[in-house]
């Protein structure tokens, strides 16, 4: 088991941020979704929990098999997904991540989000207090991205917002940028398989960080498409979306789970 804690600040508050959350993943899913691999958005609706209270719950399949490296992609069936599950109680959410090919493989993630600018060394002591963790600030202006994901128009240092004036982030901005929110997550990878476990989970976290980065960066740079979306706003954008990408993964997988089931028949 790898526990990290990651800290993103972004040039936000907590409350702008829960719509742009919300946009930002549906626009990206959207994006990424294309040859049958990406996002299907299984289950979506309103959830009350006894403790947290009312929030929404998503289900998805995450088809990558092309994003796996090679070693990877030899021993997993051609058609690959992930289950991600997801209780979102803003501002605390929870996320998990699990694979029916591989039983011994899941990510956990406990995210909450502060008016801050990643200073709470405390936030997570109910969850994981004196659990050993690594600390990871992510800067979305100043850390490198993989070069295929760059893009110019979502660089913090080059874009400026013309409905907030926000934008064009230099280096040291967390230390004196108003408004400024942080996202906490707290990441537990487990990959339970002898002489695989540290190269995979340090592997998967390298990709969590990435996505994370990269998701971040996007949020605000597409701050002018949903900085004046309500509730109501986001949520028809998301369901619009959820039903695009659908169709763009969905077509290319008539029966995922029977191609996965016949393949570990084989390998076995």
């Amino acid at each position: 088991m790898l526990l990290k804690e990651y800290r993103i600040c972004m040039p936000l508050t907590v409350d702008e941020y829960k719509i742009g959350q919300l946009y930002m993943i549906s626009k990206h899913s959207h994006e990424q979704s294309d040859r049958g691999e990406g996002v299907e958005v299984v289950q979506n609706e309103p959830f009350e929990d006894p403790h947290h209270g009312n929030g929404q719950f998503t289900e998805k399949r995450v088809y990558l098999n092309s994003k796996l490296p090679s070693w990877a992609r030899a021993v997993v069936p051609k058609i690959f997904y992930v289950t991600e599950k997801a209780w979102n109680y803003y501002p605390y959410t929870i996320t998990e991540y699990t694979c029916s090919f591989l039983p011994k493989f899941s990510i956990h993630i406990e995210t909450k989000y502060e008016d801050n600018k990643g200073s709470n060394d405390t936030i997570f002591d109910n969850e994981a207090k004196d659990v050993e963790r690594e600390v990871c600030f992510i800067d979305i202006a100043c850390d490198e991205i993989p070069e295929r994901y760059y893009k110019e128009s979502e660089d913090p240092k080059h874009f400026k917002s013309e409905k907030t004036g926000r934008g064009q982030l230099r280096e040291g901005w967390r230390d004196s940028h108003q408004p400024i929110m942080c996202s906490y997550k707290l990441v537990t990878v487990k990959f339970e398989v002898w002489g695989l476990q540290t190269r995979v989970e340090q592997f998967v976290h390298k990709v969590v960080r990435d996505i994370l980065l990269i998701g971040h960066r996007q949020a605000f740079a597409w701050v002018d498409e949903w900085y004046d979306m309500t509730m109501d706003d986001v949520r028809e954008y998301e369901k619009n979306m959820h039903e695009q990408t659908n169709i763009k993964v969905c077509n290319q997988h008539s029966s995922p789970v029977d191609d996965i089931e016949s393949h570990a028949q084989t390998s076995t």
